[in-house]
């Protein structure tokens, strides 16, 4: 039985991630934390989410829970997925992060971290994505310079980042796929006269709307013919069973920084 601590628990994947681990063999909600001050506080995290009363109250004091739980699956905020880290890794405990929006300072802070506790860090945890992750490589290295590469992303308006973390992961992977510098080449907004498109450029552009769970699509267009991989979601609990599923896997590995390729096995 694995015990798991859901930060954010108030939040729209929290409440998914509560349910479903209440509704999942061998998974045990052990904890749930909101920030402090939150209005949830208190409150019942079962009841909270809207599927029953479970009998564990969403507290703010994360240090409280380390005695009842083994990990903890964060899609709260750079900031707060932090603050929370450092006491999961004083405590030797094992981390989920689906968090995204992290500054490179902060990423060199969740590697050092991850040297004391086995995380697994990863902008979309959905088996789906990943999957496209480990193809779109492959075809981008056969397509070569002859196919000019798009990453197109939409999510909901109230997504604070942008580009999407996953829509950042799918353009890192092409451009390593044809040995180009992402930071070098990758275009994020078009507008005026702008010259023609060079073959070495990637582009990743950004749609918010409505209450889109998140679209990604990757758009290889050649002379002829133009090839699109997309992946849609319609529900966060994509995301939240790929979280809960790495979850079960990351308690039993050593200290380390990990993704959901290793989760899957798609190395």
């Amino acid at each position: 039985m694995v015990k798991i601590i859901v930060a954010g628990a108030a939040g729209r994947m929290g409440c998914r991630l509560v349910s479903l681990v209440r509704d999942s063999a061998g998974l045990m909600l052990a904890g749930a934390i909101e920030g402090r001050g939150h209005h949830a506080v208190g409150k019942d995290a079962g009841e909270t989410a809207g599927s029953g009363r479970a009998g564990v109250a969403i507290t703010d004091d994360l240090g409280a829970l380390m005695d009842c739980g083994e990990v903890l699956i964060d899609f709260s905020a750079p900031k707060a997925t932090l603050e929370h880290f450092r006491i999961m890794a004083q405590h030797r405990r094992a981390m989920v992060i689906g968090t995204t929006g992290f500054s490179p300072a902060e990423l060199d802070e969740i590697k050092i971290l991850a040297g004391q506790v086995p995380c697994v860090l990863s902008p979309n945890m959905s088996v789906g994505v990943n999957l496209i992750c480990k193809v779109i490589g492959e075809m981008a290295k056969t397509l070569g310079d002859d196919y000019d590469i798009e990453v197109i992303e939409a999510h909901h308006r109230l997504k604070k980042d942008a580009p999407s973390g996953t829509a950042l992961k799918i353009a890192e992977v092409l451009a390593n796929a044809v040995n180009r510098d992402l930071s070098k080449v990758g275009v994020y907004a078009r507008k005026g006269i702008i010259g023609e498109r060079t073959k070495q450029e990637i582009g990743i552009q950004t749609i918010r709307a409505g209450d889109i769970v998140g679209d990604h699509t990757i758009l290889f267009g050649g002379m002829g013919e133009r090839i699109e991989v997309t992946h849609r979601a319609s529900s966060r609990d994509t995301f939240a069973g790929g979280a809960l599923r790495a979850a079960q896997w990351v308690v039993r590995q050593p200290p380390g920084l990990y993704d959901m390729m290793d989760v899957l096995g798609l190395r």
